[in-house]
């Protein structure tokens, strides 16, 4: 039977509401452990994944509240945000699809240069020093250098998860952006269905 009654679409808001709630505060968790057991020490990475994980909690939350209580205003926000939200998600999964090798190391090279912060998480997790070379006035902390060994440049290395990543990133992010382009139709048939409570205040 197909899901077209009023308690049914609330229910179903509701749950996808839920569901972006508990992925916000995953992704919120997974930065504070990276920080807890030293995996990650760049406060830029930290402060981006915590900043993703509160705008999706709040824009859940916004969902969430504007579901239970049948509010227009809420409703409507939350849909042109998530609309605008799916444009840019599904946007960038298909540039993380579509990417060449080549496309690939000049996106790396430019993250490199542009992260300066993230540079010693890298190198201590991948043992690797430098990206095409490494200079020996910098400092390196990956295990190898401390040995006193040879330290292999952190390109290949990288290279080698480079296009794994991406398409994990593109096809989980194709996934949330199909949920948020289903979130949007749920709302906007949502909020033209008539409360059965008959509450006057309803479309107010």
């Amino acid at each position: 039977m197909v899901c077209g009654g009023f308690a049914c679409s609330k229910n179903c808001l509701c749950a996808l509401n839920l569901l972006y709630t508990l992925v916000s505060l995953l992704l919120i968790g997974i930065a504070a452990w990276g920080i807890g057991f030293g995996l990650i020490s760049s406060l830029r990475v930290v402060g981006v994944a915590i900043a993703v994980g509160i705008f999706l909690f709040l824009i859940a939350l916004v969902g969430l509240i504007g579901a239970v209580k049948h509010h227009q205003v809420l409703l409507f926000f939350y849909m042109i945000i998530l609309l605008l939200v799916f444009i840019v998600q599904f946007s960038v999964s298909c540039a993380c699809l579509a990417l060449s090798q080549e496309q690939q190391r000049q996106l790396l090279e430019v993250g490199w240069n542009n992260t300066a912060s993230a540079h010693n998480d890298i190198q201590r997790n991948l043992d690797c020093c430098g990206f095409q070379s490494f200079n020996s006035n910098d400092t390196c902390l990956a295990k190898c250098a401390k040995d006193g060994h040879p330290c292999p440049p952190c390109a290949p290395i990288i290279g080698r998860y480079a296009g794994a990543v991406l398409r994990f990133v593109g096809g989980i992010g194709l996934f949330f952006s199909f949920t948020e382009i289903l979130g949007v139709w749920l709302t906007y048939r949502y909020r033209n269905q008539k409360d059965p409570r008959a509450n006057p205040s309803a479309f107010l």
